[in-house]
């Protein structure tokens, strides 16, 4: 399991605000497939909420517990239904940039509306 000091449990609790949970955990408990659901989220959005239904209050800091030793995942904050994680996803030399990352940047309109634009940053800042 992955320790987080203040400042960053802080951070990541301000960031995580606005989500909306990605998973939801119900009667039928941590299911192998729920847990590979979470990996997925994890992987896929570094931070995620989880939502309990049917939880009872005394097993919930243990299924966080659980969740986050098993997937090697932070525990960010915990409120009443709403478990939120986070694990840093590695940064490999070995994966390619997807093919958004390797496009050449895109003009925003025509040769006009650039120097318009341009024009009002340079007004902007003086």
């Amino acid at each position: 399991m992955t320790e987080l000091n203040p400042t960053q449990r802080r951070a990541l609790r301000a960031t995580a605000h606005h989500l909306n949970p990605v998973v939801s955990i119900s009667q039928r408990g941590l299911t192998p497939t729920v847990l590979a659901e979470i990996d997925r989220c994890l992987k896929a959005h570094e931070l995620i909420k989880v939502r309990l239904y049917g939880i009872e209050r005394d097993t919930r800091p243990a299924l966080f517990d659980e969740i986050c030793h098993s997937l090697r995942c932070a525990q960010v904050q915990h409120i009443g239904n709403l478990l939120v994680l986070w694990r840093e996803n590695p940064v490999d030399a070995n994966t390619e940039k997807s093919a958004l990352a390797t496009r050449r940047p895109r003009k925003m309109g025509t040769k006009k509306q650039e120097a318009a634009r341009n024009e009002l940053s340079k007004k902007r800042k003086s």
